[in-house]
């Protein structure tokens, strides 16, 4: 969502808009304060709530990017306060993967919040239908993928030798270890074959304990955080991308992959199944299943003409996310929203 957000703040201001951006995840003043629990919250948390409310001073049209559970009542619900309070335009873009069970057990005040926007806007059909279930209408407005950062890269003979990546964190709603068994289920047939796991997350020592338990320390790599400035040199190395998640909305990894001509093979979480065709634009596999991803993924790797259709599928569907595309739909949206005017 950080990633999202800051394409976006780029590509308004390229179109020459005025664009103030107020973020959650500031670098902390002093940075001693980082090591401490709950006092790091405070020091991030109170300079947020100020920026914010100086800045729904100024703007015509408030953008919050809202994620489910506590990171919607720590951000995003106290933007909709002040914009309240402000007479500020209001757009609610919500991410969360997980939002159904989240609207299920909130608090009646969470719907009532999201009610009151000017405008609910999410990345993917799938969370629309969500928003459908309890009486919310939205608008869906994707996720953008800046083509310019990837280029395709020509299919290869890799031999016995693939690499496979996932670029999900170590969290357990991304299933590490349903891919780490799926790339154990390859390798009697690729014997050299690579698996790189991009992301940072908590369960990287369970993560690493299970690799060696698996015996595959020598081809399993996680490199932790990559920046996002080399995530396409990732891609361009790679044969294969996997997505085990088991909650997803619209993963820019996909995105990512498809502009980068790199066949997928994921779960169908979420709203992965309207952005990705089986068979088509992707592989899709029930959610947990590693002996189905790693059937899909040997189809892969061992069809090249499968592969190449799903490449350029995948690069056909990268052009409908494209800022081209996309621009309308924002400046259409800040336009809509902007009409509700300060006072009324």
């Amino acid at each position: 969502m950080a990633n999202q957000c800051q394409q976006l703040v780029r590509l308004l201001l390229d179109e020459g808009l005025e664009v103030e951006l107020v973020r959650t995840n500031a670098p902390y003043r002093p940075a001693c304060v980082a090591r401490v629990p709950v006092l790091r919250a405070a020091f991030r948390l109170l300079p947020y709530l100020a920026e914010l409310w100086q800045a729904a001073g100024r703007v015509r049209v408030m953008h919050v990017l809202a994620n489910s559970g506590w990171a919607w009542h720590l951000c995003a619900a106290p933007a909709l306060f002040i914009a309240r309070l402000r007479n500020t335009p209001l757009i609610i873009n919500y991410r969360g993967g997980n939002a159904d069970e989240f609207f299920a057990a909130a608090p009646p005040h969470v719907l009532r919040a999201l009610a009151r926007a000017s405008l609910r806007v999410t990345p993917s059909t799938f969370l629309q239908r969500v928003f459908s279930r309890y009486g919310l209408a939205a608008d869906v407005i994707p996720n953008i993928i800046d083509l310019s950062r990837f280029t395709p890269a020509p299919s290869r003979s890799f031999g016995d030798a693939p690499h496979v990546v996932v670029t999900r964190n170590l969290e357990p709603i991304y299933d590490m270890p349903t891919a780490i068994r799926t790339f154990a289920r390859i390798r009697p047939f690729f014997p050299k074959a690579r698996l790189t796991v991009a992301g940072s997350g908590p369960e990287l020592l369970r993560l690493e304990l299970m690799v060696t338990e698996l015996g595959l320390q020598d081809s399993v790599r996680f490199t932790g955080r990559i920046d996002n400035a080399d995530i396409p040199a990732l891609y361009a190395s790679a044969d294969c991308l996997l997505n085990p998640s088991t909650v997803d909305n619209m993963p820019i990894s996909i995105l990512e992959a498809f502009a980068s001509g790199v066949p997928v093979v994921s779960t169908n979480a979420g709203g992965i199944p309207d952005m990705v065709e089986h068979g088509v634009s992707g592989l899709l596999v029930p959610i947990g299943d590693h002996e189905a991803m790693a059937r899909e993924l040997l189809r892969v790797l061992q069809d090249a003409a499968l592969a190449a259709l799903l490449r350029q599928a995948g690069l056909a569907q990268a052009e409908k996310y494209a800022w081209p595309q996309v621009r309308r739909q924002w400046l259409d949206a800040y336009h809509r929203a902007a009409a509700v005017t300060k006072g009324s």
